[in-house]
């Protein structure tokens, strides 16, 4: 599989996975909400964040269009394009995010909706790009991802393999390897049963790339699954505060709910380890500890013949192990023993 650098971070190789923190719109037009939210990112020890440089026009062109969701308890119906609009960040605010995201140490990325888009994060000087599942069949904004050289994440969701299969071969084509995939199932909140995890490894094996997991659901389940089945990226909306107004704040992870995702992560990366089978190293001193040897069930005189009844398994495993037994029994004692006493070879004549 080909490695992958986004910024200082490799993807791939059973290395530890980019958890991205994804704004989205939970800046709600505010500057100073905007920092606050990428400040509680990195304070919960989040790798990266993620804004969205469109513009509404790019994608709506029907005003009369409207968007249900559920904000504070109440249910809103929108217009789509008033939505959008008033959570559009200029050009100047997206440069300021980068320069403030640089200051807390964490990578910034942003998904742009046309190639003017990705040509204005190419002029910020950004490391990665992001093209959002609503455009993975869009080829000739992917097209201009795959020649800026950058690496690029994918989002794959509501695609089917074909469609997922051209979006791949349109980058590709560019000469641009640099491809993380990312599985995603575009419905907010995602039922579990919809999550699918078994098609990381499966995008893996078919595309030949890492594969990362933009997470929609509930709680933080699914993304310790996606580790385990060797997502390098996971991908979580995120907001201060769930109770503010807007689309996406109630799924959002807030900072209590990312810091619990990011030490349930890393504590499951150490736990993977490598499948080599044998004992851990932490498992050395109960080898002897808690393992069985055959020791005398009662006191033995020398030069007695040894009987199954005359030989226990005990603790430790210091000396001979039940599987000795059989070659025990039958051979005399070369001097005596008392019970409880582990056999050693030096005890039989």
């Amino acid at each position: 599989m080909k490695v992958v650098q986004i910024g200082e971070h490799l993807m791939g190789g059973g290395r530890p996975c980019v958890i991205a923190a994804e704004v989205g719109l939970n800046h709600n037009g505010d500057m100073e909400l905007a920092k606050r939210v990428i400040d509680a990112a990195a304070d919960a020890g989040a790798n990266a964040v993620k804004f969205q440089n469109y513009r509404t026009e790019d994608f709506i062109s029907d005003r009369s269009a409207t968007y249900k969701y559920i904000s504070r308890g109440k249910t809103v119906v929108e217009s789509q394009y008033e939505m959008f609009k008033r959570h559009e960040l200029s050009g100047a605010a997206l440069c300021e995010l980068k320069a403030h995201c640089d200051r807390r140490g964490v990578l910034f990325h942003s998904t742009p909706t046309s190639e003017s888009g990705v040509f204005d994060l190419l002029e910020m000087g950004v490391s990665v790009l992001k093209n959002g599942s609503d455009h993975l069949t869009h080829l000739q904004l992917i097209r201009a991802m795959g020649q800026t050289g950058l690496p690029t994440l994918l989002s794959t969701g509501m695609g089917t393999l074909a469609e997922i299969d051209e979006a791949v071969r349109t980058f590709r084509e560019t000469g641009n390897d640099q491809l993380v995939l990312l599985h995603c199932v575009s419905s907010y909140p995602t039922p579990s049963e919809d999550v699918h995890l078994t098609k990381i490894p499966a995008l893996a094996e078919v595309f030949g790339c890492p594969v990362g997991f933009s997470d929609h659901t509930d709680g933080i389940a699914a993304a310790i699954g996606a580790v385990v089945f060797g997502a390098c990226w996971i991908e979580r909306h995120f907001t201060i505060d769930k109770s503010l107004p807007g689309p996406d704040h109630r799924f959002s992870s807030d900072p209590n709910d990312l810091l619990a995702l990011i030490e349930a992560v890393r504590a499951v990366e150490k736990s993977l380890g490598n499948p080599l089978i044998g004992p851990a190293s932490s498992e050395t001193t109960g080898r002897q500890a808690f393992r069985l040897s055959c020791v005398a069930a009662k006191d033995l005189p020398a030069n007695h013949c040894l009987a199954d009844s005359d030989i226990v398994f005990r603790r430790p495993g210091t000396g001979l192990p039940p599987k000795a037994r059989d070659r025990l029994v039958g051979r005399r004692t070369s001097r005596s023993v008392a019970a409880g006493h582990v056999f050693e070879m030096g005890d039989l004549a």
